[in-house]
């Protein structure tokens, strides 16, 4: 019973990072999926938006930080 509190308090305390990075991250008006090299197709009536650049740097970030986590808990 231990383990879940401290895995649900972790998780907790993940997803508030992750929201004040987000909110810091619309505050810097960063260029996430609108950089070189995302793919854009505007019709007449529409527009298609696949973030191809975004999502590489979003899955190095994430493997990143989790090589770091795994690393340190060691």
């Amino acid at each position: 019973m231990n383990d879940i509190g401290k895995m649900l308090i972790g998780t907790g305390l993940l997803l508030v990072l992750v929201g004040l990075l987000l909110i810091l991250g619309g505050r810097l008006h960063l260029p996430l999926g609108r950089l070189p090299g995302d793919l854009v197709f505007r019709g007449r009536n529409s527009a298609f938006y696949f973030p191809v650049v975004t999502c590489i740097l979003f899955s190095i970030a994430v493997s990143v930080i989790a090589y770091l986590v795994s690393r340190f808990t060691r």
